[in-house]
């Protein structure tokens, strides 16, 4: 069960604040939502609430403001659908071609994203 949270900020306790923290997604992710512009990669955490990570990289994105933009938009997306997700830890990877997006483009394929990042990470794994 998720903890109640009085508000939909975006606190210090809902970021990835360290490069460990990023290390352990990069090297345990479990779960994926993949679209040709962005990548999220996730793995559960045991805190009552998500957390999220951002790697937009100057290689795919080149313009300061662009970037800047895609992770404004990726958080506002992030703060308003932290209640539906579970207890993840997840990173978000700028893919070439993003930058092409338009904002109400990006915040679109993001609420999806994170909709499927939710339900993957709900169903039960198969067992080998």
């Amino acid at each position: 069960m998720q903890q109640v949270r009085s508000s939909f900020g975006f606190a210090k306790t809902l970021r990835l604040l360290n490069a460990a923290q990023y290390r352990l997604v990069f090297n345990e992710n479990q779960v994926r939502a993949a679209h040709p512009h962005l990548l999220i990669l996730a793995r559960p955490n045991s805190l009552e609430h998500p957390r999220l990570g951002l790697v937009i990289a100057k290689k795919h994105v080149r313009n300061a403001s662009d970037r800047n933009q895609i992770k404004r938009i990726t958080r506002e997306t992030f703060r308003l659908q932290q209640y539906d997700l579970p207890p993840l830890d997840a990173v978000v990877l700028a893919r070439p071609g993003v930058a092409d997006l338009d904002k109400a483009e990006l915040a679109k394929l993001l609420n999806k994203l994170w909709r499927k990042l939710a339900k993957r990470a709900r169903q039960p794994k198969p067992r080998p």
